[in-house]
């Protein structure tokens, strides 16, 4: 399927899926509502693609992109709008700004948190580091340790939100840098392994701090056919237990809809990704009950 057809599908499509309950299971005031956005790969595409364009004629952009957002936020003031990482690398706007216009951008459209993917290391962590006055929102990644390099302190494991009396646990992880970027660029930044890492996280967001979803983001990629023995989104799910919600990056995968994994426990557990360029905006809405019940549905949506 060609990828313009295949994105028109992915904007008509809205999944109504549930997690033992359906969204009629919560008509009582005592519903909470939780809407969850996201990004993935933007690379640097601040501008629409042209309307000659090939393959993704007149789509994306970021003033439209803040339209959309904005318009969600006046139907539910509970969002929660996170970027699963490689911000930057793609346009000339990274190569005359070095980020710049990207993290101040992203703090006007109110981003609560991103994770950190290979190509945000391509002015080297120093370059990173340059830009972080500009970013309003905050860097989480658990598996990448900063402690000696200039980015200590910039980047948390972890983000505890609360919305509407939702307790939302965000934890991020990042690709093994090693033979993907040269090492000159992320210096003594520590990769560890991220499914014993994402376990460490859920025990803290789950079991000590009592949150009620657990979000990863992830820019481990959604799985790889050639390496089937490499980590990534889909063995995540499988391999860990109460992680509700695992949003991806790295692979650029275009999903019309979240894909439901089974976890170690039996349990299911969403994986989402939005392709790249800013093209779509991912919408999963999670609807919670008193039981901490959970509902959610989750579409694309074309900017």
């Amino acid at each position: 399927m060609k990828r313009r057809e295949f994105i028109e599908k992915t904007a008509a499509s809205s999944a109504l899926l549930s997690l033992g309950l359906s969204l009629s299971s919560f008509e009582s005031s005592q519903k909470r509502h939780l809407t969850i956005l996201h990004t993935n790969d933007v690379h640097s595409y601040i501008d629409p693609f042209p309307a000659d364009h090939p393959r993704n004629a007149n789509m994306g952009g970021v003033a439209r992109r803040a339209a959309l957002i904005e318009t969600i936020r006046k139907e539910n003031p509970n969002v929660l709008l996170l970027d699963a990482g490689d911000i930057f690398q793609g346009t000339p706007y990274f190569n005359y700004y070095g980020g710049e216009l990207e993290f101040k951008l992203m703090s006007m459209m109110q981003y609560d948190a991103s994770t950190i993917g290979n190509h945000d290391f391509d002015n080297g962590v120093e370059g990173l580091h340059a830009q972080m006055p500009h970013a309003k929102f905050e860097f989480i990644s658990a598996n990448y340790d900063f402690k000696n390099t200039v980015m200590d302190g910039f980047v948390k494991p972890y983000k505890i939100f609360n919305k509407d009396g939702i307790k939302v646990g965000v934890f991020g992880l990042g690709i093994e840098l090693d033979g993907l970027v040269d090492k000159g660029m992320y210096k003594e930044t520590v990769y560890n392994n991220p499914v014993e890492t994402a376990q460490d996280m859920v025990r803290i967001l789950k079991k000590e701090q009592k949150c009620d979803l657990v979000v990863c983001l992830s820019h481990l990629g959604y799985k790889y056919r050639d390496e089937p023995n490499k980590i990534c989104d889909l063995k995540l799910a499988e391999l860990t237990q109460d992680i509700d919600l695992i949003i991806g990056g790295h692979t650029h995968t275009f999903l019309e809809k979240p894909t439901v994994v089974k976890n170690l426990a039996g349990k299911e557990v969403l994986v989402n990704q939005v392709g790249c360029y800013g093209i779509n905006l991912g919408r999963i809405d999670f609807y919670l009950d008193n039981d901490k019940a959970k509902a959610f549905e989750g579409k694309s949506i074309i900017v």
